[in-house]
């Protein structure tokens, strides 16, 4: 990998000197800012807590992560971007034109539009940004080429404003994949530190990093039109109970997917508070891996019979903030959920009576089964974030209760990446959206067989042939029939341990007019977010 990983110790120290940091210089003693970090005169200043990925790297070429980190930090834009129905919209591009055989894509570019250095957005710009991407992509892991195959032969021309992108395969819709973080439009020819100081066309502009802590923002004097604040505190904060604390003692003013039942629902009932949850269209999910003692069919079949998800998603450890469901997409979406059958629904006793049958028993009475001679002991593997530990512990207490014994490792999110990647683990648990580019097909790449992404070895061959039509069928039905068989094959092979479908959320103090979050949780700060009155 590009980056050493941090370690735990390290993260716990980073939580410190974040907390230190807001208590000490988080907040202005200037006289024209209120203590809060909100207007209160002619700077204004918001403070903002959020999640800490990939190191806090801005690379898109680095991680998927890093890419969202540039594009919700405020700091980059693609051509294309998200509704709350997934339906895509122009953002920095005007229009788009489409071949016949959707080959060939003419993208006029919006005029006006400059970089945050004030160089304009033209359209040679545009393409040596894809051509940084192309370059730079193998390098790291966001795996460009998923959303824009490298063989793709692109065109500039700066008078017409346009770039014409020319594909060996058809795509569906190339304007989705071009709305993805990763595919964000940068001044690459004119940028020294990818890591921490990107040039996009965002509202806001990198103006200095610190590691472990977080960015101060300040506003592009270079947008199209009005930036709320003057500029942002960034502050790193991977606690959930750091977050609401932080939001309670004035130390900031906004945060992001507070997860602990008690902390937002005490948000929701104080009217002091802004709560605005999105319908969500992330899936909670533990990777099965199919490389180790999980490539036993019964012990998979047995995992998922003995785990009630829907008791686990009412409880108060998650207290709603997760609807129940057994496919790897939301019930929501319009991949006809309702028509999925599901073998292995909770039923303890029947688990049990599985595995016996299967000859999978107890034979030294401690309360373990063995497989192969030896104890089934689980290597479960996850990150503190969108309450995957608190699955991680609950589905722990059920498997223990039908004698498979789980050893939870708690890591840090970069970590628990590399280890999927590695194949270090039984159980991996991970929250992933399922449409980013408003459509499944690069989510469902995690379980076909000949992807670099299938990082945990399933293999179906009819999973595969769907899949491979999948990538090549233009005809919107039909596609959604793909989809919904491939749903049901994964189901019937026990291939995915889901937890639920979890909605996000963005809670702001009295302070911020309003602090809306969106389906697609690309966009934080955005222009949206301004200062109460």
């Amino acid at each position: 990998m590009k980056k050493q990983m941090k370690s735990v110790l390290a993260a716990a120290m980073a939580l410190s000197m974040t907390m230190a940091c807001l208590t000490g210089c988080g907040q202005s003693t200037d006289k024209e800012t209120d203590s809060a970090g909100a207007s209160a005169g002619t700077e204004k200043v918001l403070t903002f807590g959020c999640q800490n990925y990939s190191g806090g790297s801005v690379d898109t070429a680095y991680q998927t992560s890093s890419a969202w980190n540039a594009m919700r930090y405020g700091v980059a834009e693609s051509l294309f971007r998200f509704n709350d129905a997934m339906e895509v919209e122009p953002w920095l591009a005007e229009s788009c034109e489409v071949s016949d055989d959707h080959k060939i894509w003419t993208i006029k570019l919006k005029d006006g539009i400059k970089f945050s250095n004030g160089e304009a957005m033209t359209a040679s710009k545009v393409k040596a940004s894809y051509d940084w991407l192309k370059e730079s992509g193998p390098k790291g892991s966001s795996a460009p080429e998923k959303f824009l195959e490298y063989e793709a032969e692109i065109t500039a021309d700066d008078d017409a404003g346009t770039i014409t992108i020319v594909t060996k395969k058809a795509y569906a819709d190339l304007t989705k994949n071009l709305a993805h973080p990763v595919m964000s439009i940068l001044d690459v020819d004119n940028i020294e530190d990818f890591d921490h100081n990107i040039i996009g066309t965002g509202p806001y502009v990198i103006e200095s990093y610190k590691e472990d802590v977080g960015y101060t923002l300040v506003k592009n004097e270079n947008y199209r039109e009005e930036v709320p604040y003057d500029k942002v505190e960034l502050y790193y904060m991977g606690d959930a109970s750091a977050k609401a604390m932080a939001l309670q003692n004035g130390q900031v003013d906004l945060v992001e997917n507070i997860t602990n039942v008690a902390d937002i629902q005490k948000f929701q009932e104080d009217s002091d508070y802004k709560v605005d949850i999105a319908n969500g269209v992330r899936c909670g999910f533990s990777y099965m891996n199919m490389k180790g003692i999980l490539a036993n069919d019964t012990l998979r079949q047995a995992v998922l019979m003995g785990i009630d998800d829907e008791t686990i998603c009412s409880s108060n450890l998650i207290g709603g903030l997760y609807t129940p469901g057994y496919s790897v997409l939301p019930s929501n979406l319009t991949y006809n959920y309702d028509t999925l059958k599901n073998p292995y629904a909770f039923d303890a006793e029947a688990a049990k009576a599985l595995l016996d049958q299967a000859g999978i028993v107890d034979t030294d009475g401690n309360g373990i089964r063995e497989l192969d001679g030896k104890d089934i002991v689980l290597h479960y593997v996850y990150y503190d974030n969108r309450l995957l530990k608190e699955f991680a512990q609950a589905q722990h207490n059920y498997l223990t209760a039908i004698g498979i014994e789980v050893d939870e490792d708690e890591v840090d999110s970069d970590t628990d990446w590399n280890m999927l990647v590695n194949g270090e683990y039984d159980l991996l648990g991970n929250n992933w959206t399922t449409v980013a580019t408003g459509d499944p097909t690069e989510y469902l790449d995690n379980w076909y067989g000949k992807s670099n992404a299938n990082y945990c070895g399933y293999q179906n061959d009819e999973y595969d042939k769907l899949y491979e039509q999948l990538l090549t069928e233009l005809d919107n039905d039909t596609r959604t029939e793909i989809i919904t068989r491939l749903q049901q094959i994964l189901i019937d092979d026990a291939a995915v341990l889901v937890d639920g479908y979890y909605n996000s959320s963005m809670i702001a103090s009295k302070n911020v007019a309003q602090a809306p979050i969106h389906t697609a949780d690309y966009y934080w700060l955005s222009t949206e977010i301004k200062p109460a009155e």
